[in-house]
């Protein structure tokens, strides 16, 4: 099968989370760079990337890359790519994002326009059409000129992939559920360990740990863009990536994870939001302050995204609040504290410095991870393995995150003719 170099993009600062997830798919990588992990994988690469990252923003297939300083160099650029190799004579293809960094050509609609009419003379002279009917399916093209070298990208993915489909009710300032996931995992957290988040607002960071805990592939309840492409992914890899993550799920897990917020109407949003997602058996959700939390178990996990104070007549409440932070969690016996925030003042009025710290970028603005790591366990996992405070971990052997939690031949059946009946429906009811 055709090998591509596909792109997944992500939040600034996460790229060294993204790349493993890639890894433990499966897939070589072949460049990390500021935001994007570029790796190679086939048809099916395309679907299970997106069924089952947690992280990136979206998937996308390059289909050329060339050196462009002026707008002739661009048409011709475009003009060389094969594009009758991607889009079919009733596809419906335009430059849908155009970017210009450090470049030469910046307008993104100069940029489209040219890109556009490029791509028309080729299909055109290959196809003997002077009119695209363009009533199929959609093909829309992203562009990144980044120091006068030009990628050009199809989208595989569509809506972002931080649209799991479950988060129908939000908070005022909602966290994206590909930022979330990736917080959890740059912890050592794992499904036997408790969890808190005290500022949960509409559940996201809890309800994306739970979902790790049974082991739900993001991706696998949504539709992709790529899945009216027939002329380059079979309907049969889009039907295997997710029977793979049906095959996965373990749902019956045991789990400690609650989420808290002061905001009655806005947990009940919450809760609504976990039964979507199918975990709303594993986490405890409350009405709650932050100055209440409590936990009688030790060596548990705090992870929060707690007002930054973004407009001017919430700053004044911050001091306050993080102190109430700090003193929370002194108050919990050999936990560890890992907090997003923007609020510069954080570690004096949590009072502590965190022994780690991050920045991340949550859309245009820069925030700061705060890692407040807690002792070493004394104990041993349910699993065997010896836990670490700094998040390491002695594993006697390594597994493939996608090679657990095999279900019988039974099961499999069950849920690939309950996925058919699903996709009947949708056919008729479009």
């Amino acid at each position: 099968m055709e090998k591509y170099k596909l792109i997944a993009p992500c939040h600034f600062g996460l790229e060294a989370v993204l790349k493993r997830e890639i890894q433990e798919l499966g897939y070589p990588i072949t460049l990390v760079e500021d935001g994007r992990v570029t790796f190679e994988g086939d048809a099916a690469a395309i679907c299970r990337a997106n069924v089952f990252l947690r992280t990136p923003e979206r998937i996308l297939l390059k289909v050329g890359g060339f050196h462009a300083e002026s707008f002739e160099d661009l048409f011709q650029g475009t003009k060389a790519i094969p594009w009758e190799q991607y889009i079919p004579k009733d596809g419906r293809f335009w430059v849908a994002k155009a970017t210009g960094i450090k470049s030469k050509l910046f307008s993104p609609r100069d940029i489209q326009a040219v890109m556009k009419k490029a791509m028309v003379d080729r299909l055109g002279s290959v196809y003997g059409l002077n009119h695209f009917p363009e009533n199929g399916a959609d093909y829309p093209i992203r562009v990144t000129i980044m120091k006068d070298e030009v990628a050009v990208c199809m989208d595989t993915t569509g809506d972002s992939l931080h649209k799991r489909g479950y988060r129908l009710l939000t908070a005022k300032a909602p966290i994206a559920e590909n930022l979330a996931a990736a917080l959890i995992m740059l912890t050592p957290w794992k499904a036997d360990r408790p969890l808190v988040d005290p500022f949960c607002g509409s559940g996201t960071i809890p309800i994306e740990a739970a979902m790790m805990a049974a082991h739900i592939a993001p991706g696998m309840n949504r539709d992709f863009l790529a899945e009216s492409w027939g002329n380059l992914i079979p309907r049969k890899a889009w039907y295997e990536a997710v029977d793979e993550a049906n095959d996965l799920i373990d749902d019956q897990v045991q789990t400690d994870i609650q989420g808290y917020d002061i905001d009655g109407e806005i947990i009940r949003a919450a809760r609504e939001n976990a039964r979507n997602a199918g975990v709303d058996h594993l986490i405890h959700f409350q009405q709650r302050p932050v100055s209440e939390l409590r936990h009688p178990k030790k060596y548990g996990f705090v992870i929060t995204n707690p007002p930054y104070g973004e407009r001017l007549e919430d700053k004044e409440a911050l001091p306050a609040l993080y102190r109430q932070i700090g003193e929370a969690f002194r108050g919990l016996d050999c936990w560890s504290e890992y907090v997003i925030t923007s609020y510069e003042d954080a570690e004096r009025y949590i009072g502590r410095k965190a022994d780690r710290n991050r920045k991340i970028y949550n859309g245009m603005i820069r925030t700061y991870y705060y890692q407040f790591m807690g002792p070493k366990p004394s104990f041993r996992s349910h699993t065997g393995v010896s836990v670490e405070s700094d998040g390491n971990q002695a594993v006697p052997e390594k597994k493939n995150v996608i090679a657990k939690k095999k279900r019988s031949s039974g099961e499999r059946a069950g849920r690939r003719q309950a996925e058919t009946l699903r996709n009947q429906v949708k056919r008729k009811n479009p």
